[in-house]
């Protein structure tokens, strides 16, 4: 594969070349050391031979703070399609493992380098990255309360941090609060009202919701069993195994009803595949797996 501007990876692993196969340690590994920014881009993309190279002039600026990999997405769709690249120029950052930042499209070199500065002070001593990764860790803990404060405090900092902000939405769903939950989202500052935490966290009430009205688990696998032919009976079940926290079964009983028959109840089953995937990271081996399963079906 070539580089943009047809020349190999150059100042040493500032920036490389990334596959399929490398994209896990190069980017989602790595990231979790130093920012890594994602170029998306092809041979025939004529903006993307502009922008490669400013980027590329702007992770070297930054001096070894930010690192950068370019994706050929017509030798890597996989990939592309799991990150749900639309269209190019795209370019996403990473952090800690996470898609953080990002932009599609050409921008000005001064825009550019606001990015990669933006980026790059995400591992900053004392950042505010530091406390949300402090915030999410008490979250996953249990210790709502802690988290929420934290959330808070970042989002007195930068009232637009969309991860604080989505953050701080979960918090009211960890403690079954769905109507404070939904309040906030509606009140999610317009600038980050379609940032992909914040879509993210918007499934995440949308499956609460669901999950208040499921059905029994048991009588939903008996349904089944029953009439293996009930499209009805099989996302019932899907909803129950999901209310449950069975993700993954889930999945798999939505991805079956979509094999059955998918445009049953306006494409239903893709529908409700495509809340699950949003809720989750979308490096999350739950939505990889299932997004590449519901792909050879759509395009068998």
């Amino acid at each position: 594969m070539f580089g943009m501007g047809d020349t190999p990876a150059v100042a040493g692993d500032l920036v490389k070349d990334v596959t399929e196969a490398t994209f896990m340690a190069d980017v989602i590994e790595a990231s979790r050391e130093v920012p890594v920014i994602v170029d998306f881009w092809a041979p025939w993309c004529g903006p993307c031979k502009t922008l490669g190279p400013q980027l590329e002039a702007a992770v070297k600026a930054a001096g070894g703070k930010v690192r950068m990999a370019k994706v050929d997405v017509d030798q890597n769709q996989m990939i592309a399609g799991q990150l749900r690249v639309q269209s190019i120029p795209t370019v996403y950052a990473f952090w800690q493992g996470q898609p953080v930042d990002g932009f599609q499209g050409a921008v000005p070199a001064s825009e550019v380098k606001k990015f990669i500065d933006r980026v790059a002070a995400l591992a900053g001593d004392g950042g505010l990255a530091e406390a949300l990764e402090a915030a999410e860790q008490m979250l996953a803990e249990g210790a709502v309360t802690d988290a929420a404060e934290t959330f808070a405090a970042i989002l007195g900092e930068e009232p637009e941090n969309a991860s604080a902000f989505a953050g701080l939405v979960r918090c009211h769903l960890a403690l079954d609060q769905l109507d404070q939950a939904e309040a906030m989202l509606a009140a999610a500052p317009p600038a980050i009202a379609k940032a992909k935490e914040i879509d993210a966290v918007r499934a995440q009430i949308e499956l609460a919701k669901q999950a208040a009205n499921a059905g029994p688990e048991q009588d939903l696998r008996a349904a089944v069993e029953k009439d293996p032919h009930s499209r009805q009976a099989r996302f019932d079940l899907a909803l129950a195994l999901h209310a449950a926290g069975k993700v993954e079964e889930a999945v798999d009983v939505l991805l079956d009803l979509f094999r059955l028959d998918r445009e049953w109840n306006d494409s239903a089953a893709k529908t409700q595949l495509m809340t699950i995937f949003e809720a989750l990271k979308p490096t999350d081996p739950i939505v990889l797996k299932g997004r590449r399963r519901l792909s050879s079906m759509i395009f068998a």
